[in-house]
């Protein structure tokens, strides 16, 4: 079994990229992008390609800053010493990374990059094609060949990654747009919840 973890939202207990935004980048081109996404105007990528644009500050500033602030799920250290779980995210290593190592744990990530720019970051995405599910490119492209697939997610970077998995723990945006797919999911609070369900 390949237990695969989102970070924003599900490792997170808040956004990595929304909380920097907030600090540091434009507030009103989110809103912009994520309403162009929600209604079908832009992609996934594109979005957090708008986003990371509108930060200038410089990377190790923003990291020291979500080093110092960011929360994590509970449960995290015993799922991760159990399951070794895989980390698949549409954000930034660079954003992911330092805060694992603050917490003293070294899993694999799959993440996007980026890089600073003085007139804004720089995202580079590891999958550039269309996936022939969704449309857009997305996660399900870094899922793990062969085994069970269990994927533990929230959001909309998720939707299409976690219905290639053979099970499911969602919850908030995620478990709304499975609620609506009619496609069945274990709910969860923390990572206790799932290590109960999967000891």
């Amino acid at each position: 079994m390949k237990l695969l973890l989102d970070w924003d939202g599900t490792v997170t207990v808040e956004d990595t990229l929304i909380m920097a935004l907030r600090e540091f980048g434009d507030w009103g081109v989110y809103l912009d992008a994520a309403a162009a996404l929600r209604r079908g105007e832009i992609t996934l990528h594109e979005e957090i390609r708008r986003d990371a644009k509108s930060i200038t500050a410089p990377l190790e500033e923003v990291t020291a800053w979500l080093v110092e602030r960011m929360e994590l799920r509970p449960g995290l250290h015993e799922l991760a010493e159990r399951h070794r779980p895989l980390i698949v995210s549409s954000n930034f290593r660079e954003l992911i990374e330092p805060i694992l190592e603050r917490e003293g744990l070294e899993l694999e990530v799959r993440a996007n990059h980026v890089e600073w720019h003085p007139d804004g970051w720089r995202a580079t995405f590891r999958n550039g094609d269309a996936c022939g599910t969704c449309g857009e490119p997305c996660k399900r492209a870094d899922l793990p060949q062969g085994g069970e697939l269990v994927y533990v997610g929230d959001g909309y970077s998720d939707r299409c990654a976690a219905q290639a998995a053979d099970r499911i723990f969602a919850r908030d945006g995620l478990a709304r747009y499975l609620d609506e797919q009619g496609v069945a999911y274990e709910p969860f609070d923390d990572f206790f919840d799932v290590a109960r369900a999967l000891s």
